[in-house]
Protein backbone atom coordinates (compact mmCIF):
# COMPACT_ATOMS: atom_id res chain seq x y z
CA UNK A 1 0.00 0.00 0.00
CA UNK A 2 2.70 2.79 1.45
CA UNK A 3 4.70 1.29 -2.83
CA UNK A 4 1.40 2.17 -3.84
CA UNK A 5 1.06 5.19 -2.26
CA UNK A 6 4.91 6.43 -3.64
CA UNK A 7 4.28 5.54 -7.61
CA UNK A 8 1.54 7.52 -7.26
CA UNK A 9 3.25 10.83 -5.53
CA UNK A 10 5.79 10.17 -8.25
CA UNK A 11 3.57 10.68 -10.96
CA UNK A 12 2.06 13.15 -9.77
CA UNK A 13 5.40 15.32 -9.35
CA UNK A 14 6.35 14.66 -12.78
CA UNK A 15 2.61 15.54 -14.03
CA UNK A 16 3.14 18.61 -12.06
CA UNK A 17 6.83 19.23 -13.32
CA UNK A 18 5.20 18.92 -16.90
CA UNK A 19 2.07 20.34 -16.87
CA UNK A 20 2.10 22.78 -13.68
CA UNK A 21 -0.77 20.65 -11.90
CA UNK A 22 -3.25 20.37 -14.79
CA UNK A 23 -3.00 23.91 -16.55
CA UNK A 24 -1.92 24.22 -19.93
CA UNK A 25 1.84 24.85 -21.01
CA UNK A 26 2.22 28.62 -21.97
CA UNK A 27 2.80 29.18 -25.93
CA UNK A 28 5.89 29.54 -27.09
CA UNK A 29 6.45 33.35 -28.07
CA UNK A 30 5.61 34.83 -31.60
CA UNK A 31 7.01 37.25 -33.02
CA UNK A 32 5.62 40.55 -32.92
CA UNK A 33 4.28 41.61 -36.32
CA UNK A 34 5.35 44.52 -38.12
CA UNK A 35 2.41 47.32 -38.26
CA UNK A 36 0.50 47.27 -40.98
CA UNK A 37 1.37 50.84 -42.87
CA UNK A 38 -0.63 53.41 -44.16
CA UNK A 39 -1.04 53.53 -47.94
CA UNK A 40 0.64 56.09 -49.30
CA UNK A 41 -1.59 58.77 -50.26
CA UNK A 42 -2.24 59.75 -54.66
CA UNK A 43 -0.82 62.56 -54.91
CA UNK A 44 -2.84 65.09 -56.93
CA UNK A 45 -1.99 65.95 -60.23
CA UNK A 46 0.54 68.87 -60.94
CA UNK A 47 -0.95 72.37 -61.98
CA UNK A 48 0.13 75.78 -62.24
CA UNK A 49 -1.02 78.29 -59.94
CA UNK A 50 -3.06 80.17 -60.61
CA UNK A 51 -2.68 83.66 -61.30
CA UNK A 52 -3.82 87.62 -59.94
CA UNK A 53 -7.04 87.87 -59.48
CA UNK A 54 -7.30 84.43 -59.57
CA UNK A 55 -7.16 84.04 -63.42
CA UNK A 56 -6.67 80.63 -64.63
CA UNK A 57 -2.95 79.70 -65.27
CA UNK A 58 -1.44 79.09 -68.63
CA UNK A 59 0.56 76.44 -70.01
CA UNK A 60 2.36 76.38 -73.14
CA UNK A 61 5.58 74.22 -73.32
CA UNK A 62 7.69 72.37 -71.22
CA UNK A 63 11.07 73.34 -69.81
CA UNK A 64 13.07 73.49 -73.06
CA UNK A 65 16.42 72.29 -70.73
CA UNK A 66 16.82 69.39 -68.10
CA UNK A 67 16.35 65.58 -68.37
CA UNK A 68 16.19 64.38 -71.84
CA UNK A 69 14.22 65.50 -74.46
CA UNK A 70 10.33 65.18 -73.73
CA UNK A 71 7.72 66.21 -75.59
CA UNK A 72 3.59 65.47 -75.57
CA UNK A 73 1.67 64.89 -77.94
CA UNK A 74 -1.99 65.96 -77.45
CA UNK A 75 -5.28 64.75 -79.16
CA UNK A 76 -8.40 67.10 -79.18
CA UNK A 77 -11.50 65.12 -79.64
CA UNK A 78 -13.98 67.70 -80.62
CA UNK A 79 -17.77 67.45 -81.07
CA UNK A 80 -20.17 70.98 -81.08
CA UNK A 81 -23.17 70.49 -79.00
CA UNK A 82 -25.12 70.94 -82.17
CA UNK A 83 -23.51 68.56 -84.05
CA UNK A 84 -25.52 65.84 -83.20
CA UNK A 85 -27.78 65.00 -86.11
CA UNK A 86 -24.54 64.93 -88.12
CA UNK A 87 -23.53 62.02 -86.14
CA UNK A 88 -27.07 60.18 -85.98
CA UNK A 89 -26.38 60.64 -90.17
CA UNK A 90 -23.42 58.94 -89.80
CA UNK A 91 -20.35 61.42 -89.57
CA UNK A 92 -17.79 60.16 -88.15
CA UNK A 93 -16.29 62.16 -84.79
CA UNK A 94 -14.18 59.90 -82.66
CA UNK A 95 -11.21 58.00 -84.09
CA UNK A 96 -11.08 54.48 -83.20
CA UNK A 97 -7.77 53.66 -85.43
CA UNK A 98 -5.63 56.27 -84.10
CA UNK A 99 -6.56 55.17 -81.04
CA UNK A 100 -5.04 51.43 -81.54
CA UNK A 101 -1.86 53.21 -83.33
CA UNK A 102 -0.75 54.93 -79.87
CA UNK A 103 -1.89 51.33 -78.21
CA UNK A 104 -0.01 49.31 -80.60
CA UNK A 105 2.91 52.62 -80.50
CA UNK A 106 3.05 52.85 -76.76
CA UNK A 107 2.72 56.50 -76.95
CA UNK A 108 1.40 57.89 -74.21
CA UNK A 109 -1.04 61.04 -74.77
CA UNK A 110 -3.33 63.25 -73.74
CA UNK A 111 -6.79 63.71 -75.03
CA UNK A 112 -8.73 66.46 -74.65
CA UNK A 113 -12.51 65.89 -74.60
CA UNK A 114 -15.40 67.44 -75.08
CA UNK A 115 -18.28 66.33 -72.78
CA UNK A 116 -20.59 66.55 -75.96
CA UNK A 117 -18.19 63.87 -77.86
CA UNK A 118 -18.00 61.23 -74.40
CA UNK A 119 -21.40 61.50 -74.31
CA UNK A 120 -21.62 60.63 -78.02
CA UNK A 121 -18.94 58.09 -77.51
CA UNK A 122 -19.27 56.39 -73.68
CA UNK A 123 -17.19 53.52 -74.28
CA UNK A 124 -14.72 54.92 -76.30
CA UNK A 125 -14.10 57.46 -73.62
CA UNK A 126 -14.40 55.35 -70.75
CA UNK A 127 -11.85 53.11 -72.63
CA UNK A 128 -9.43 55.93 -72.72
CA UNK A 129 -9.84 57.37 -69.69
CA UNK A 130 -9.02 53.92 -67.92
CA UNK A 131 -5.71 53.19 -69.75
CA UNK A 132 -3.04 54.04 -67.79
CA UNK A 133 -1.30 55.11 -71.37
CA UNK A 134 -3.62 57.92 -71.67
CA UNK A 135 -4.90 60.96 -69.61
CA UNK A 136 -8.28 62.56 -70.36
CA UNK A 137 -8.36 66.49 -70.43
CA UNK A 138 -10.96 68.74 -70.27
CA UNK A 139 -12.03 70.69 -74.13
CA UNK A 140 -15.18 72.05 -72.92
CA UNK A 141 -18.90 70.56 -73.01
CA UNK A 142 -20.12 72.52 -76.07
CA UNK A 143 -16.79 73.35 -77.83
CA UNK A 144 -18.43 76.77 -78.51
CA UNK A 145 -15.72 79.54 -78.06
CA UNK A 146 -14.78 81.46 -75.22
CA UNK A 147 -14.35 84.82 -77.43
CA UNK A 148 -15.77 86.30 -80.77
CA UNK A 149 -14.39 85.21 -83.42
CA UNK A 150 -13.18 82.28 -82.81
CA UNK A 151 -12.63 80.31 -86.04
CA UNK A 152 -16.68 80.68 -86.68
CA UNK A 153 -17.83 78.75 -83.90
CA UNK A 154 -20.37 79.19 -82.08
CA UNK A 155 -19.88 81.53 -78.54
CA UNK A 156 -20.57 80.82 -74.96
CA UNK A 157 -21.86 83.29 -72.61
CA UNK A 158 -19.21 84.55 -69.53
CA UNK A 159 -22.02 83.69 -67.36
CA UNK A 160 -22.11 80.11 -68.55
CA UNK A 161 -17.89 79.51 -69.20
CA UNK A 162 -17.71 77.65 -65.91
CA UNK A 163 -20.90 75.87 -66.24
CA UNK A 164 -19.35 74.69 -69.09
CA UNK A 165 -16.52 73.51 -67.96
CA UNK A 166 -18.25 71.97 -65.31
CA UNK A 167 -20.48 69.87 -67.29
CA UNK A 168 -18.15 68.22 -69.57
CA UNK A 169 -16.65 66.86 -65.90
CA UNK A 170 -20.09 65.61 -65.51
CA UNK A 171 -20.06 63.84 -68.80
CA UNK A 172 -16.88 62.06 -68.00
CA UNK A 173 -17.99 61.00 -64.91
CA UNK A 174 -21.28 59.21 -66.53
CA UNK A 175 -19.46 58.24 -68.95
CA UNK A 176 -17.12 56.47 -66.26
CA UNK A 177 -14.03 58.17 -66.90
CA UNK A 178 -12.50 57.83 -63.54
CA UNK A 179 -9.65 60.47 -63.19
CA UNK A 180 -10.07 63.19 -65.55
CA UNK A 181 -7.20 65.50 -64.85
CA UNK A 182 -7.36 69.58 -64.20
CA UNK A 183 -6.41 70.06 -67.51
CA UNK A 184 -8.75 72.10 -69.72
CA UNK A 185 -8.05 73.47 -73.40
CA UNK A 186 -9.75 76.41 -75.07
CA UNK A 187 -12.09 75.43 -78.27
CA UNK A 188 -9.84 76.67 -80.93
CA UNK A 189 -7.50 78.02 -78.32
CA UNK A 190 -9.19 81.29 -77.70
CA UNK A 191 -9.14 83.01 -74.75
CA UNK A 192 -8.90 86.62 -73.19
CA UNK A 193 -8.58 87.79 -69.48
CA UNK A 194 -12.52 87.17 -69.61
CA UNK A 195 -12.58 84.12 -70.13
CA UNK A 196 -9.71 83.22 -68.00
CA UNK A 197 -11.40 85.12 -65.25
CA UNK A 198 -14.51 82.80 -65.38
CA UNK A 199 -13.25 79.89 -65.55
CA UNK A 200 -10.46 80.49 -62.71
CA UNK A 201 -13.25 78.86 -60.03
CA UNK A 202 -12.80 75.83 -61.52
CA UNK A 203 -8.78 75.52 -60.82
CA UNK A 204 -8.08 74.07 -63.79
CA UNK A 205 -4.46 74.80 -65.56
CA UNK A 206 -5.76 75.76 -69.48
CA UNK A 207 -3.19 74.06 -71.78
CA UNK A 208 -2.47 75.72 -75.57
CA UNK A 209 0.68 74.47 -77.35
CA UNK A 210 3.89 75.62 -79.25
CA UNK A 211 3.45 73.36 -82.03
CA UNK A 212 0.17 73.33 -84.32
CA UNK A 213 0.11 69.67 -86.06
CA UNK A 214 -2.04 71.15 -88.87
CA UNK A 215 -4.39 68.19 -89.08
CA UNK A 216 -7.47 69.63 -89.24
CA UNK A 217 -9.40 69.54 -92.27
CA UNK A 218 -5.86 67.69 -93.84
CA UNK A 219 -5.89 65.75 -96.74
CA UNK A 220 -1.95 65.68 -97.20
CA UNK A 221 -0.51 63.67 -94.25
CA UNK A 222 2.99 64.17 -95.52
CA UNK A 223 2.33 68.22 -95.00
CA UNK A 224 1.36 67.79 -91.74
CA UNK A 225 4.39 65.11 -90.74
CA UNK A 226 6.76 67.84 -92.02
CA UNK A 227 5.20 70.54 -89.86
CA UNK A 228 5.10 68.20 -86.85
CA UNK A 229 9.28 67.69 -87.13
CA UNK A 230 10.19 70.71 -87.92
CA UNK A 231 8.04 72.69 -85.33
CA UNK A 232 9.07 70.11 -82.27
CA UNK A 233 11.53 71.27 -79.67
CA UNK A 234 12.40 69.45 -76.42
CA UNK A 235 9.12 70.39 -74.15
CA UNK A 236 6.91 70.97 -77.23
CA UNK A 237 3.11 70.59 -77.12
CA UNK A 238 1.69 69.53 -80.07
CA UNK A 239 -1.86 69.75 -81.14
CA UNK A 240 -3.20 67.27 -83.16
CA UNK A 241 -7.21 65.84 -83.10
CA UNK A 242 -9.16 62.65 -82.49
CA UNK A 243 -12.07 63.41 -85.23
CA UNK A 244 -12.20 60.95 -88.29
CA UNK A 245 -14.71 63.39 -90.22
CA UNK A 246 -12.48 66.30 -89.73
CA UNK A 247 -9.03 65.06 -88.86
CA UNK A 248 -8.44 61.90 -91.63
CA UNK A 249 -4.59 61.81 -92.06
CA UNK A 250 -3.87 62.24 -88.15
CA UNK A 251 -3.22 58.22 -87.82
CA UNK A 252 -1.19 58.14 -90.77
CA UNK A 253 0.86 61.32 -89.25
CA UNK A 254 1.06 59.36 -85.89
CA UNK A 255 2.49 55.87 -87.55
CA UNK A 256 5.38 58.19 -89.11
CA UNK A 257 5.67 61.02 -86.80
CA UNK A 258 6.48 58.79 -83.48
CA UNK A 259 9.40 56.44 -84.74
CA UNK A 260 10.91 59.62 -86.45
CA UNK A 261 10.60 61.55 -83.23
CA UNK A 262 12.56 58.48 -80.94
CA UNK A 263 15.16 58.26 -83.81
CA UNK A 264 15.34 61.94 -83.00
CA UNK A 265 15.59 61.21 -79.31
CA UNK A 266 12.71 62.37 -78.07
CA UNK A 267 10.83 60.63 -75.48
CA UNK A 268 7.04 60.95 -75.53
CA UNK A 269 5.00 62.05 -72.43
CA UNK A 270 1.78 63.60 -71.33
CA UNK A 271 1.08 66.65 -70.69
CA UNK A 272 1.21 65.96 -67.32
CA UNK A 273 4.82 65.32 -66.60
CA UNK A 274 5.77 68.71 -68.87
CA UNK A 275 3.17 70.77 -65.97
CA UNK A 276 5.13 68.79 -63.25
CA UNK A 277 8.39 69.95 -64.44
CA UNK A 278 7.46 73.33 -65.12
CA UNK A 279 5.59 73.89 -62.18
CA UNK A 280 8.89 74.24 -60.19
CA UNK A 281 10.68 76.34 -62.89
CA UNK A 282 8.26 78.08 -64.79
CA UNK A 283 6.35 81.84 -63.64
CA UNK A 284 2.92 81.31 -62.17
CA UNK A 285 1.32 83.87 -63.69
CA UNK A 286 -0.42 83.15 -67.08
CA UNK A 287 0.77 83.68 -70.04
CA UNK A 288 -1.72 84.79 -72.46
CA UNK A 289 0.15 83.72 -75.97
CA UNK A 290 0.23 80.32 -77.61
Amino acid sequence: MIAHVRRLTALCTLAAALTACGSAPAPAPQPARPAPSAASPVAPPPTLAAGPAGLTPVFVHGPRTGHGKPLALTFDADMTADEGDRAAAGEHFDNPGLIAALRALKVPATVFMTGRWADQYPAQARSIGRDPLFEVGNHSYSHYAFTDDCYGLPTVSADRMRADVERAYTAFRKAGVPHPMPYFRFPGGCHDRRALKAIGATGVTAVQWDVVGGDAFATDADAVIRQVLDGVRPGSVVVLHCTRSAAPTTERVVRTVVPELRARGYRLVKVSELIGAAAGSAPTHPTLGA
